[in-house]
Order: structure tokens, then C-alpha cells, then sequence
């Protein structure tokens, strides 16, 4: 079935409110929620309500969301996010570096104790859409092996960037320091599908396809040994340099192994500290046009922008309304009758 946006949200917000988390606060993650689903990356939507729905009854989640200032100056701040709702926390992380950055130019905002963050894009399009670029990382569970390594010591550690445009829609580019996000390998073992060879290794680290090994065992990081090591800079930047948890302490949102520990990086950088706007804007948009229109490889039928597929399903899904399975329906509507 078909679901509009603001009906989706409205639901996703009344569940959180259920659960204890403030209006506010449930309107935020909802948003961010809804907004993965109408970009199709479903891993990172409202299906993120199961494992809170799991962690609020586990009394393992922190609800309502409590956000505290640790330390800041003009253009830095660390946060606590309260172990609550992460999409709160990365919101609140990444509005106080844009605002710092409009008197800075420059600004660096961090948060250490908190949770899932869901999709990084939607954060550093927040500075982005302010003329400014963003740069969101955060740390997760122990994933990725050292590369040449069999024991799981990084998460899939994603990092994204968002760049303005000033006339269309900004760029942006989200993703993880594995091959594929582990929600996708979660999603094949619910599906009980085979995944891709060259996604995991199982725990003795061989190349597996079955994704219950995979998870078993460690991702491959993206680019070999590079990957291995992006996956390491942004667990020092996200978790060690936030205060919070990092390699191997950080736990699963998956399970209910205890308070996850996830740290959050935001960097906003103001466009016109560094260069007029108007030539900003002439130069991105000759240079993306020149990406788009090189030479294509046979068969290819169009060179995207990063974002770019992502952005064209989230205006579908706003004209059309989002795909909503039964099983996804049944799991809302149970949330929502939950006392």
C-alpha cells in the first residue's frame, strides 16, 4: 500500500511520544525517519523503530532524549546525547555548528553518549541548504576487521558530506567505510537471502554469501586497506575525540547488549568565509555539469551525481507517497496500541 509523508510522520511521531520522548523532539526524528524511507534507504528509516521499540522496553534507551552541553567556545562544542534518540542528538549536533559557523566561519560540534543516528545525508544537508559545507561522521559497532585481520574491531564507521549549490539541489555524498552498510547484510538474514561475495567474511575469515555468517564474522572495508583505515579516523574523530565509546566498546543497536555508546562528529564550513558565493556557485555548477556529460562506459545510459538517485526517489515518493509493506504496517500499528 501507499502511505503520504505527513501521514508516515505523524505516526512514526505518535509512536516515539508513546515511548515517553517530547513532542518536539519525536517531530525531529520522525522527520529524519520518514525521510530515509522516502529516499529508499529503508535501513536507516522507521524501520530504526523495531530496535528502539526493543531498547524502550529493555530500558535500554534513554527516553525523552536529554541533550546537555559539555564544553563550548565560539566555534566548537561537545554535547551528551543522554543515551536518547540519536537523530536528536546529530540535529541539535549539526544545527549549533551551523549556527557558530554563520559567526565563525568554521565550526566543529561533537556528541558522545548516544545512539543510531540513522542517515548521516540528512545532516550535512542541513549545513548545506544554510550555504554552507557539512561534513557529518559517527562510529558504530565493531564490524570491520584491521585490514588483514579477522576479529571485528571498527564499525562501519559512515561519513558524508553535503556541499551547496545556491540554485539546485546541493550535493551530497553518504556512506559507510564497509563495502555495504551492515543493514543490508541484517536485511538479507531477515530475508534469508544470499548476499554478494565480496561483501563479509565469516569468523574464520573466509569469503562468505550466507549473511547470518556475515554477521557473524567482519565486513570488507571499501578499497581494501584504505577503507580499513577511514574506518579508524572517523572512530577517533566520532568517538575518542567526542568522549565517547570507540573500536571495539561501542555496543550493537541491534541487540540488547547495553547503552551503545555512539559518538557524532558535525562540521560546518561557511562557503563565503573562503570565496563570494556568486563565483562558489558558478564554478560547482560547471563542474557538475562536466561530471554528468563526460564520455559514458557502452550501456551506461546516465552518469549520476552522488545523492543524485536518492534525491529522485525521495520526489517520487513526495508526489506519489511511500510503499508500505504489511509486515511494516503491522509492526507500526503495534507500536502505536502499545500501552
Amino acid at each position: 500500500m501507499k502511505m503520504q509523508r505527513d501521514e508516515l510522520k505523524k505516526i512514526t511521531s505518535a509512536i516515539l511520544v508513546k515511548f515517553g520522548e517530547a513532542n518536539q523532539n519525536a517531530d525531529i526524528a520522525a522527520d529524519i525517519m520518514v525521510w530515509a524511507d522516502m529516499r529508499g534507504v529503508a535501513t536507516h528509516g522507521t524501520y530504526l523503530l523495531e530496535p528502539i521499540y526493543k531498547r524502550f522496553k529493555g530500558n535500554q534507551i534513554q527516553i525523552p532524549t536529554r541533550i546537555t552541553t559539555i564544553k563550548e567556545n565560539s566555534n566548537t562544542g561537545v554535547l551528551d546525547g543522554g543515551a536518547g534518540l540519536g537523530q536528536v542528538a546529530a540535529y541539535h549536533a549539526m544545527n549549533t555548528s551551523i549556527e557558530k559557523a554563520r559567526q565563525s566561519g568554521v565550526a566543529v560540534t561533537v556528541v558522545r553518549n548516544t545512539n543510531n543516528i540513522g542517515p548521516l545525508a540528512f545532516y550535512s544537508l542541513m549545513a548545506a541548504r544554510a550555504g554552507m559545507i557539512g561534513v557529518t561522521m559517527t562510529n558504530a559497532a565493531a564490524a570491520i576487521a584491521p585490514w588483514g585481520g579477522t576479529e571485528a574491531f571498527m564499525g562501519t564507521n559512515p561519513f558524508s558530506f553535503g556541499i551547496p549549490t545556491f540554485d539546485q539541489e546541493p550535493l551530497v555524498a553518504d556512506m559507510s567505510s564497509s563495502v555495504v552498510a551492515r543493514g543490508k547484510i541484517r536485511a538479507a538474514a531477515r530475508k534469508k537471502t544470499a548476499i554478494p561475495l565480496g561483501w563479509a567474511l565469516d569468523a574464520n575469515g573466509t569469503p562468505t554469501t550466507d549473511p547470518d555468517q556475515a554477521l557473524k564474522g567482519t565486513l570488507l572495508p571499501i578499497g581494501g586497506p584504505k577503507g580499513s583505515a577511514l574506518a579508524l579516523i572517523v572512530d577517533i574523530l566520532a568517538g575518542l575525540l567526542s568522549g565517547s565509546k570507540f573500536g571495539p566498546e561501542v555496543k550493537t543497536f541491534h541487540e540488547l547488549a547495553g547503552p551503545t555508546g555512539t559518538g557524532v562528529f558535525t562540521m560546518a564550513i561557511k562557503v563565503a568565509e573562503f570565496m563570494d558565493e556568486g563565483l562558489f556557485k558558478q564554478l560547482i555548477s560547471q563542474h557538475l555539469a562536466a561530471f554528468k556529460t563526460g564520455k559514458r562506459i557502452d550501456g551506461v545510459g546516465e552518469i549520476f551525481l552522488p545523492g543524485e538517485i536518492e534525491a529522485k526517489k525521495e520526489r517520487e515518493s513526495l508526489a506519489n507517497g511511500l510503499e508500505v509493506t504489511p509486515e511494516q504496517l503491522e509492526s507500526l500499528t503495534k507500536m502505536l496500541e502499545q500501552n
